[in-house]
């Protein structure tokens, strides 16, 4: 097991690079969707015959049956390739934003997936990698990077993140406030803490805010986002002390991309759930044992917890950080996000 592994793997999928994706039952050698193009695709399957392999949302909105759909209906399906389905047919395929602009030209045939733990291994791959989980798929031929199942749950483990660096950082809420550094030797995402007040023996004020670029920087009306980052750094300089943890978690954790994907398919009327499954992802892919081995890097074990999101609680709960009570933020709609926090309060459980 090996999140090395992992990361050459994902730098490949990324780079539009073949890569093997090793499991139990099988392996299947891959190249993203979004990475080929005429010429790297004719490098990868000169004889045309590479399938195509999509997520289990995709297959459906495609009218695609899923064989094994009774037995998981997260199965990935395979896509039979037929000699009309060129690069830029496979991407009106793979990705839903296009599906008004690009009239599908099916009938399309799924096919039965020789190796289906490694087929989820891959789409899990793909989400770690930021990219649309689609791919061109054949058993032969040369590999970028060869990666198992272990090694893509290895890179996705908390376990080996430590701290890096800490330092004074005076913010507008607190001017004593101390910044702290995580890195993981697995894989490039830094996350950070701020603390702020004197710690005392009391539980802290935390907060669990995932990084949103649009929100937090660029003032995005669409979420609420930014507003919710600095209302909680104020309360929590209002409590006897406590901690922000900023965590590389873009998008729900399927990455920026994929983020603004969704952002394109909520244009078109869907919202943020039904834009996230329609692109192949979870609702919500974020994994909170990152925010909980921070926390316990940092000496602390019960909290109170600054969240509407009651996912939040349990995930903490269940990655063994004791939450002792839950504090509400109270924030106003404007006329961008009331959908999205109704979505956020009617589908997700949101206690707004």
């Amino acid at each position: 097991m090996s999140a090395r592994a992992a990361a050459r793997a994902i730098d490949a999928l990324r780079r539009g690079w073949p890569v093997r994706v090793q499991a139990a039952d099988g392996a299947v050698r891959l190249m993203a969707v979004e990475g080929a193009d005429a010429v790297t695709l004719a490098g990868f399957d000169p004889g045309a015959g590479a399938d195509i392999l999509i997520s289990a949302a995709r297959a459906q909105t495609l009218k695609l049956a899923n064989q094994l759909a009774a037995a998981d209906p997260d199965m990935p399906v395979l896509v039979a390739r037929a000699p009309w389905i060129d690069v830029d047919v496979a991407t009106a395929i793979s990705d839903p934003v296009l599906d008004l602009a690009s009239p599908l030209k099916g009938p399309f045939m799924a096919k039965p997936l020789a190796a289906p733990s490694a087929a989820k291994a891959a789409l899990r791959l793909a989400r770690l990698a930021g990219i649309l989980p689609a791919y061109f798929v054949t058993a032969e031929g040369d590999s970028e990077a060869d990666v198992s199942a272990a090694d893509i749950d290895a890179y996705d483990d908390a376990v080996h993140l430590a701290i890096a660096t800490r330092a004074r950082l005076p913010v507008s809420a607190s001017e004593t406030a101390e910044i702290v550094a995580f890195r993981s030797p697995d894989e490039p995402r830094e996350h950070v803490a701020l603390i702020v007040g004197q710690r005392d023996s009391s539980p802290p004020v935390i907060r669990l805010h995932s990084e949103c670029l649009t929100g937090d920087v660029l003032g995005s009306l669409k979420c609420d986002c930014g507003p919710q980052l600095h209302q909680a750094l104020h309360q929590i300089a209002d409590s006897n002390w406590g901690i922000l943890l900023y965590l590389r978690q873009e998008g729900r954790g399927i990455g920026l991309v994929n983020k603004l994907r969704a952002y394109a398919l909520q244009d078109q009327g869907f919202d943020t759930v039904d834009a996230n499954v329609r692109l192949g992802f979870a609702i919500d892919a974020r994994d909170f044992s990152v925010a909980a081995r921070m926390l316990d890097l940092l000496g602390v074990d019960e909290v109170r917890l600054l969240t509407n999101n009651p996912n939040k609680v349990t995930g903490l709960e269940a990655a063994g950080i004791r939450v002792a009570e839950r504090l509400p933020i109270i924030l106003p709609s404007n006329p961008h996000n009331e959908r999205y926090l109704a979505t956020k309060r009617d589908r997700t459980g949101h206690q707004l």
